[in-house]
């Protein structure tokens, strides 16, 4: 039998959440109602890393067990207070209607709505054909330990450093390493994704467990893939404090550069977070006042391209 429903007081709103004792992430027993109270204690932080973004909801309306839902649209029924961006997709010539949070009450009606993790954006709202955030996204092949994602992510950093730029590094939840940037939102997604080829080779000319290489069938499995691509339009990963559908509930969890060398991503969850968070601070709270021009990473683009180096490395789609 169904557990009662519980209703939560956000601010000025108050969420019903239906079914809290149904379990989520079952090597630990936690609960909807936990995942609830996760979110609420990292309630700015979360918003922050959200706020003004179209935003893409992964639901598990079954639980983790089930089927995951890719949610673009705001479902049927959503509160009239919740906030929405419209968003066009091409390919289908049709404009959608995408969750925008700007208030921590959005947060748990989506979890409510059996949403886990958070995927927004890199633009905003105010116009979402151009990018504020660049990311770096460390991905490891299938024989690829951690040990060279942390060894990357020091290449990553001495570059950014070179550029003079800030990076803001973060577990992926599951088996890599983000590194976020703020950029002026002066560019296109095109530009955007030129320049973060353009660093992913500079990072690949330095170090040999790293490849560029699109198609994952003729990759190198024990090497790291860079995904420039996700820069791309409409192309998005979980945010910081975002929880990631694993079953020990681990969280994508911003990190000091300091500590990658020791870290282990599997010790960041909805329990250790919250803990962590009040202990060190939001340690992305400062990106939006480190911005970086992208030109440069244009420049070396174009100087790429004149070396013969294909300017697209796969869809951009």
């Amino acid at each position: 039998m169904a557990s009662p429903a519980v209703e939560i007081e956000v601010g000025p709103r108050v969420v019903r959440v239906s079914n809290p004792d149904r379990v989520y992430f079952p090597d630990h027993g936690w609960t909807k109602l936990d995942l609830v109270e996760y979110y609420l204690s990292v309630g700015d932080a979360i918003v922050n890393a959200l706020y003004e973004r179209p935003c893409m909801l992964h639901r598990f309306p079954k639980g983790l067990a089930g089927e995951k839902v890719h949610q673009k649209k705001v479902p049927n029924g959503a509160p009239p207070w919740l906030e929405t961006v419209s968003v066009h997709f091409p390919r289908f010539d049709r404009d959608v209607d995408e969750v925008c949070v700007t208030e921590l009450a959005t947060v748990i009606w989506a979890v409510q709505m059996s949403t886990v993790e958070f995927h927004p954006w890199n633009s905003r709202r105010a116009d979402v054909e151009k990018p504020d955030e660049w990311r770096i996204d460390l991905d490891p092949g299938p024989e690829c330990d951690f040990a060279t994602v942390q060894r990357v992510a020091g290449v990553v950093h001495e570059v950014l450093d070179e550029l003079g730029a800030t990076g803001f590094p973060k577990t992926s939840g599951g088996s890599g390493l983000h590194v976020y940037v703020r950029i002026p939102p002066e560019h296109g997604f095109q530009d955007v994704r030129r320049a973060a080829l353009a660093f992913a080779r500079e990072v690949e000319r330095r170090s040999p467990d790293v490849t560029t290489t699109w198609w994952r069938k003729d990759r190198d499995p024990t090497k790291l893939f860079v995904d420039y691509n996700q820069n791309a339009r409409d192309h998005t990963i979980a945010a910081a404090y975002s929880v990631r559908g694993f079953p020990d509930g681990r969280v994508s969890t911003p990190v000091e550069w300091s500590e990658i060398d020791d870290l282990d991503p599997h010790d960041f969850t909805i329990e250790t977070v919250p803990p962590r968070l009040e202990r060190l601070g939001d340690l992305h709270a400062g990106i939006d006042d480190a911005g970086f021009d992208i030109r440069p990473l244009l420049g070396w683009a174009e100087r790429d391209e004149r070396d013969g180096v294909d300017p697209a490395a796969g869809p951009d789609e």
